[in-house]
């Protein structure tokens, strides 16, 4: 099988370069003949048509070395400059030539309604004892830097357009491993909390309480079901997250029938404000696993929301009798993936926070700013 091999867009296109080309003579054009006219040379009529007759070749060469230069499109810049710089010289010395016919070979003496004064000036010429090849090289000197100026804006263009599909191909690849990352961390949710459910089922099944393991498979399943059909990169709502969060308290009610209570409190308004799929699952995981199941009495795991001056927050409390430090309770590596997909999917604008509840044993807030901050 042969492997298809994708052309690359050239750095400038035709059109554009075209307009360069004729907006650089043009300018020259006129600048030259203002010069004239200032200098109030005879034959203004005469010379513009010549003048004329020399851009129209100019434009032409010039447009020769950019089909040259176009060759060179994707070497390094530094091949492309001395490209340029080597190329411009034919181009500027025909240039040259096509100047020095036009004006002192073909018919120079029509330039002036005087005779006499066309004669006059073929003889300042002779005096000043310039050959032929020296007037030529003089005049190919000074355009030979026009084209190089026309060229620096070429190659200026060129590299302006290969900087930005850098750093248009670098941000897909930032995209690219933001969301691997993404990818990574959510999966680690679900291997985590599987370990932590088939150790309690492992438990069921050895006390022999079968109803009770039946119900958690059958939790389970619609769990898994539900939590693995999304794209790890793909937003939920908070009801659909919350939702999720009720199933995987169901099942842990099979284990904590007499201990585990539940309290959602989501306001109607942020029911459909998205955020990453099972994100609150490590906090309601850490809820059972040091709130409730160190308990003796029962426990109340709330999920709730609430939304201040552009920022929401949800939090998970549990008021669970035995205590742990903030800091032993917040540190697990389900809180770790919490903050890592929080950092890759929101950088700075969301934060996780775990501390001693006013009323209950711990709180984990994730805070989420809903609109950016002035930067002072």
């Amino acid at each position: 099988m042969k492997a298809t091999i994708r052309k690359q867009r050239p750095l400038v296109g035709h059109q554009m370069a075209f307009l360069t080309i004729i907006g650089f003579w043009v300018f020259h054009a006129v600048i030259v003949s203002l010069r004239a006219s200032v200098l109030d040379f005879p034959a203004q009529d005469e010379l513009a048509a010549r003048r004329a007759a020399v851009t129209l070749v100019g434009i032409i060469l010039t447009w020769l070395l950019y089909l040259i230069l176009r060759l060179f499109d994707r070497k390094p810049l530094g091949v492309r400059v001395a490209t340029a710089f080597v190329a411009a010289i034919p181009c500027a010395f025909a240039i040259a030539w096509t100047n020095f016919y036009i004006f002192n070979i073909y018919d120079p003496i029509s330039l002036f309604s005087d005779r006499d004064l066309g004669r006059r000036v073929q003889e300042l010429r002779d005096l000043t004892g310039y050959t032929v090849w020296q007037e030529i090289a003089e005049i190919g000197v000074t355009r030979y830097f026009f084209i190089i100026a026309w060229a620096s804006l070429y190659l200026a263009l060129g590299y302006a357009r290969e900087v930005g599909e850098a750093e248009r191909t670098t941000s897909r690849y930032a995209q690219a491993a933001q969301d691997a990352e993404l990818r990574s961390l959510r999966y680690q949710v679900n291997p985590h909390f599987l370990f932590n459910t088939l150790n309690s089922l492992s438990s069921l099944v050895i006390k022999g309480e079968k109803d009770k393991a039946e119900a958690m498979i059958q939790n389970l399943s619609t769990f898994y079901r539900t939590s693995l059909s999304s794209d790890p990169l793909e937003d939920v709502t908070i009801a659909e997250e919350v939702e999720l969060q009720k199933q995987y308290l169901e099942i842990e009610a099979v284990r904590f029938p007499e201990r585990l209570r539940t309290r959602i409190e989501i306001p109607f308004n942020l029911a459909d404000y998205r955020i990453p799929a099972l994100i609150l699952q490590p906090l309601v995981e850490n809820a059972i696993k040091y709130g409730v199941s160190r308990s003796t009495r029962p426990v109340t795991v709330t999920i709730s929301a609430t939304e201040g001056d552009g920022w929401i927050a949800l939090k998970v409390t549990d008021d669970g009798e035995k205590c742990v430090d903030a800091e032993q309770h917040g540190n697990g590596i389900g809180l770790a993936n919490v903050r890592d997909r929080l950092e890759a999917r929101y950088g700075s604008a969301a934060r996780l926070a775990t501390e001693k509840g006013e009323q209950g044993c711990f709180r984990a807030t994730i805070t989420i700013d809903t609109e950016p901050k002035d930067v002072a």
